[in-house]
């Protein structure tokens, strides 16, 4: 009971020194946490030497014991959150915080804010250092790839429960409004130190937030005020550069706005940005061309596995209309020697992934051609991972990806390791989860029987290389012969409009 008591004090008095309460605040904040702990009284009985979060964890740890939460997942997280909540300002507080910061720069505002919520434990610090990151020197340049480790997942007995609680529509998504400081259940994380940046965007309201599970360095989210779909045309293009004018010291981009080439939420129109120098950002120029409509617009072609056209000027009204377009050109694009169509049934297939960026005064504003359409022989996406690289990454390829950023499912750290026994014939080949079976045998020809320390980068480059074709196979025009004339052809068809 005592220690409890050490933690509270420890908890508060670090709140102080950091900044996040001042010392007016002391007695209120222990009131606000022996409530929530279900204590009849308070001592002061000197401090410990844990961090924040490891009294945060002291706490929580102290609630379980107690019956005060379940002992779920969910339940924990709730309870964590509305604790980091006390010390984390009022909305109102915070604009007004950051935008007094954002006159001395942009970039300090954004500091402001990212080490805000990440000192509040709303950016999972904790568990996304347990993702496994490594890089892949590919044919386009330094790729990164991650196993993404940090999101929890719920377990069966949470998911059933799930199953049984009564359907909400508050907030509508995880992207919502809504959730700034919502307390969160089964259906939905827990938000209470969740909070929002609120900004105009073109005369729309926006939010800034930061990516709980961030993939990157300030990995962050602009959010539509209302909750409406993803669209790509001439109105994203011109917020993705407004964005890029107000915080010029991030990229900012938008998953496109068709099933199999977007991300994971097409309901709710948003954008990704952070700070990170994607491996696409700094690809090789293939070519370059000249526009017959924009005489002074720099124009380039990446060499790059998905097809990229970047545009480049210092004024970005003259960008957004060569991105418009191009767009508008792409949308009825069809080469059928490709199987590039734009249309079937009067179902759209063509559309974007655009990325925004500032390099010193001018605007950068890449175009990734996307297809989303399928046939008998590919059912998951003619420009989609195929089939024979689905065991390593199946799902969608998004803004992310896009970029040079491969974000690889958690169940492939034990699948490896079942991969690594094989190679070092601790195993038999059956006792490979099938879908890899045929890949390990490949490897096996690889491997030096007489040097095993090499396996793991052994197996990290065959990941490498299976990523590559990941993009590769989610590209238009393909880097070969036919793809690149394909890609000329398109760009001869610009200037015969």
């Amino acid at each position: 009971m005592q220690k409890i008591h050490v933690t509270i004090a420890s908890f508060v008095n670090q709140a102080i020194q950091l900044g996040f309460a001042q010392e007016l605040d002391r007695v209120y904040l222990q009131n606000r946490l022996i409530a929530m702990l279900d204590l009849k009284g308070f001592q002061d009985l000197g401090q410990n030497d844990l961090s924040l979060l490891e009294n945060m964890d002291q706490m929580v740890n102290y609630a379980k014991q107690r019956g005060i939460i379940q002992t779920s997942t969910s339940a924990r997280e709730i309870f964590e959150a509305q604790i980091m909540d006390l010390i984390t300002p009022l909305p109102s507080q915070l604009n007004q915080t950051f935008w007094e910061k954002y006159q001395e720069s942009a970039q300090a505002a954004t500091e402001y804010f990212y080490q805000l919520s990440r000192t509040n434990d709303y950016i999972k610090t904790r568990q996304i250092a347990k993702n496994i990151i490594f890089q892949y020197e590919s044919d386009y340049g330094c790729l990164d790839i991650t196993i993404n480790l940090s999101k929890p997942e719920k377990t069966t007995q949470e998911i059933a429960l799930a199953r049984q609680m009564e359907s909400s529509s508050y907030p509508m998504c995880a992207l919502c409004f809504e959730n700034e400081g919502f307390k969160g259940d089964l259906n939905h994380a827990a938000r209470t130190n969740h909070r929002l940046i609120r900004l105009e965007v073109n005369g729309e309201g926006y939010g800034l937030q930061y990516s709980p599970y961030a993939y990157f360095d300030q990995h962050c989210i602009f959010v539509h005020q209302v909750h409406q779909p993803m669209a790509i045309n001439r109105r994203t293009f011109a917020n993705l550069l407004a964005i890029v004018d107000r915080f010029p010291h991030y990229f900012v981009g938008s998953n496109a706005d068709l099933p199999i080439t977007g991300g994971s939420i097409l309901s709710h129109d948003h954008y990704q940005g952070g700070r990170h120098h994607f491996a696409m950002a700094r690809a090789k120029v293939s070519e370059t061309y000249q526009l017959a409509d924009f005489p002074d617009l720099t124009v380039e072609h990446l060499y790059w596995p998905m097809s990229v056209i970047r545009l480049r000027h210092t004024d970005p009204k003259l960008v957004l209309d060569a991105a418009e377009m191009i767009f508008n050109h792409w949308l009825e694009y069809s080469d059928e020697s490709l199987e590039i169509l734009a249309y079937t049934n009067g179902e759209r297939h063509n559309t974007i992934t655009p990325i925004a960026r500032r390099r010193d005064k001018a605007f950068e504003l890449d175009l990734v051609l996307r297809n989303n359409r399928t046939n008998d022989h590919y059912p998951d996406g003619i420009f989609h991972p195929h089939q024979d690289v689905q065991h390593i990454k199946k799902e969608n390829i998004g803004l992310i990806e896009v970029m040079g950023l491969a974000i690889l499912p958690p169940r492939l750290l034990e699948e490896l390791q079942a991969v690594k026994a094989y190679l070092k014939a601790e195993i038999p080949l059956e006792q490979v989860p099938g879908i890899h079976q045929a890949w390990a045998q490949s490897l096996k020809e690889s491997v030096l029987h007489e040097d095993q320390s090499q396996l793991d980068d052994l197996i990290q480059d065959a990941i490498g290389q299976k990523f590559q074709r990941v993009l590769e196979d989610a590209g238009v025009f393909k880097t070969d012969q036919a793809g690149q004339a394909g890609f000329q052809r398109f760009m001869d068809s610009l200037n015969a409009r």
